[in-house]
């Protein structure tokens, strides 16, 4: 570990340089197999672990260099890729995620699939050596700049909802691919609806094999939780975000530093919201630190952030053995989302009236006001409560799974979201 953490302090120290463009940066990171360490070799990393990784982040954070590329791509389309992926494949996208020439977004939910996502129905049919796709999916973060999407799509009626499913690497950039965002009401719009008409997709483009997709669609989930509970942040300044189409691959990164730091400097005031420190401070703030009732609210969120701290280092320490994620990271899915709903009740029984506003002269500039509308979404992103609490009631409780009568019937013949039988 000594001599990993010695040759990458010296590899950043030698071909770190804030005048280069982004592009060229990430490129050098990847090739020299720093980007993903735990990757394979010749694409992005160098077959090491997950704690070398970790190791090489620290020394990047260290360096205060730029972080390798951060997305739904690198998170779960590498991952997926390295194991379900042929030679061909991995040769096709590794290094281009690796290098963050692309960005990838997660084309699962629909209108009438969510959380029962086997349930899809956007249809592939096969034409030669393509596949023909048509439907409709929501809830897509960061379709509008993603090179490529992570797509489960219905190719087989007469089977089981489980097993007709394919899982494409699809590319975004096409007549028959319409993104249209949505409109959140904490003012934003990091989802989109994606629409599909004739889009295409090559065959060799599958991950997994036809109509046996549902198995890498667990595993991407798998990925997305372990990411979404993690508490983890990546190594170096966060600059820019993964893609050509996002048009940062050629700026300066001295640049794009300076604007990652005010992004990211948001970004942390609305993830320390969740904090049981912020929340004390506001507490003190608003001279509420006194009151029985608060403290008690205080006393219980912080009980819970440690456990829930604990919870996520034991997932933690499963991948850096080697393990798939396991249910823990259901476990610290869900804790999350509770945390944030903690901090969110409590934060606005301090605030009082107070919480209504989101102005710049609003105490802590409008940032728990902005946690109030914000922290539903956590509930949801990567499988809603619901599901993290039946896969932690199966696989550690051992509990029995829910009757499943449709199982083992044909999808023409099913009920199921927005579908009719016989449609």
């Amino acid at each position: 570990m000594a001599d990993l953490r010695s040759e990458a302090r010296d590899w950043i120290a030698d071909h770190w340089d804030p005048n280069r463009t982004l592009g060229e940066w990430w490129d050098e990171l990847a090739r020299a197999g720093w980007a993903f360490p735990h990757w394979p070799t010749g694409h992005g990393g160098r077959g090491l672990t997950r704690e070398d990784a970790r190791v090489v982040n620290e020394e990047l954070a260290a360096a205060q260099a730029v972080a390798p590329p951060g997305g739904l791509g690198q998170m779960m389309g590498g991952p997926v890729t390295i194991d379900f992926g042929d030679d061909d494949q991995q040769d096709r996208w590794l290094m281009a995620l690796a290098s963050g020439q692309e960005g990838w977004c997660q084309l699962f939910s629909e209108p009438g699939a969510g959380s029962d996502l086997a349930s899809v129905q956007t249809r592939a049919i096969r034409d030669g050596d393509v596949w023909i796709v048509n439907g409709q999916k929501v809830w897509t973060s960061g379709a509008t700049s993603a090179t490529r999407g992570m797509l489960v799509a219905r190719t087989n009626l007469d089977a089981p909802k489980h097993r007709g499913i394919t899982y494409f690497i699809i590319d975004m950039d096409q007549p028959g691919v319409e993104v249209r965002p949505l409109k959140q009401m904490n003012g934003g719009a990091t989802f989109n609806e994606v629409f599909f008409t004739d889009a295409v997709v090559p065959h060799d483009c599958i991950l997994g094999g036809v109509d046996t997709g549902w198995q890498v669609a667990v595993a991407t989930l798998a990925y997305e939780r372990q990411g979404l509970g993690s508490r983890g942040a990546a190594g170096g300044i966060v600059a820019g975000t993964p893609g050509a189409k996002a048009g940062h691959l050629d700026v300066p990164m001295s640049e794009l530093i300076e604007r990652a730091r005010a992004d990211r400097a948001a970004m942390e005031r609305g993830q320390a919201a969740r904090s049981p420190k912020s929340v004390i401070a506001l507490a003190r703030e608003q001279g509420k630190n006194q009151d029985p009732v608060i403290r008690q609210g205080l006393a219980d969120l912080y009980v819970f952030a440690e456990v829930q701290r604990y919870t996520s280092l034991r997932a933690r320490a499963a991948v850096q053995q080697g393990r798939q994620p396991g249910p823990e990271v259901s476990i610290a899915k869900l804790a999350a989302s509770e945390q944030a709903r903690r901090a969110r009740d409590l934060s606005m029984r301090i605030l009082g009236a107070h919480g209504t506003l989101m102005s710049p002269d609003a105490p802590n500039d409008g940032t728990f006001s902005q946690l109030a509308l914000s922290v539903h979404g956590s509930s949801i992103a990567g499988g809603t409560d619901e599901i993290q609490r039946n896969i932690i009631g199966e696989r550690v409780l051992g509990l029995p799974k829910e009757p499943q009568v449709d199982r083992d019937v044909a999808f023409k013949d099913l009920d199921v979201g927005t579908r009719s039988r016989g449609s």
